[in-house]
């Protein structure tokens, strides 16, 4: 049943994203993909919005990671950036090779919506935590 339903999703022409989280989440899982593909290789700022100050640190840090799942934004609720311009927020996954405590990573992600496409409103970094004694 499960098989049937998958095969379901990619004869219909629709990702599975988009059978998972809509057009919307999808759009901001397909733009979290090329943001992390772009700031590997230090060409993030085309994708930064008009006045924005992100912080997209260093491109090392932005390998192996992957987009992870969206919400909708609400910057008036947000403990993390609270009245923020932003309609999406993504988190980051990945995996912590070659990376040690201390380390700094982006882990969120927040867009804000202009002109039909999405822009990076701002990014939260935090410090790895490995749990090793050091």
């Amino acid at each position: 049943m499960i098989v049937a339903g998958a095969s379901l999703v990619v004869l219909s022409g629709c990702s599975v994203n988009t059978a998972l989280w809509g057009a919307d989440g999808a759009r901001v899982i397909d733009t979290t993909e090329q943001l992390i593909d772009a700031a590997s290789s230090g060409e993030q700022d085309t994708l930064a919005c008009e006045g924005s100050a992100a912080d997209f640190g260093d491109s090392q840090a932005w390998e192996e990671l992957s987009a992870g799942e969206p919400e909708e934004f609400n910057g008036e609720t947000s403990v993390d950036r609270p009245l923020l311009d932003a309609a999406w927020r993504i988190n980051l996954e990945g995996t912590a090779n070659g990376r040690v405590s201390g380390d700094i990573s982006p882990t969120d992600v927040f867009y804000r919506e202009v002109d039909d496409s999405l822009c990076v409103a701002d990014i939260i970094w935090q410090t790895i935590d490995l749990g090793e004694d050091n």
